[in-house]
């Protein structure tokens, strides 16, 4: 099952949502905002990472920039429970499920969670396209 985690006032959680609708993949959706993560939720995202905290944290964030914090510097249970304690300080939306994860929205990264024999298909039509 695919997670949708948003926060409502966000146009990337907006655009996601209707994305996953758009092509029929079948998601839970967490608002993260009234309903935030506790340190487990956050260590199986961080598992899921490539770059550990750098994905998954806004540097650009209001609070990121009151906090002053050193994010090399933190171990991951400090890590885990700052963003447990601001949960704003997450970037928004993580889509993930038990192997893939992707933090905001981007057209061409999303498309991974379309079934195979869905990307498939698309792949052979628009090879077909290019060929004509």
């Amino acid at each position: 099952m695919i997670n949708l985690y948003i926060a409502p006032s966000s146009a990337s959680s907006r655009k996601a949502r209707a994305w996953l609708k758009e092509h029929d993949i079948a998601f839970q959706e967490r608002n993260i905002k009234s309903k935030p993560l506790n340190a487990a939720e956050v260590k199986q995202i961080l598992r899921l990472t490539e770059n550990g905290s750098e994905d998954i944290i806004s540097t650009r964030s209001n609070i990121f920039k009151q906090l002053h914090v050193d994010l090399d510097s933190l171990s991951v249970s400090q890590l885990v429970d700052l963003v447990v304690k601001y949960p704003d300080l997450i970037k928004r939306p993580i889509i993930f499920d038990d192997k893939r994860l992707e933090v905001g929205y981007n057209e061409e990264e999303i498309r991974r969670f379309l079934p195979r024999e869905v990307r498939t298909a698309e792949l052979h039509h628009l090879e077909s396209q290019l060929s004509s």
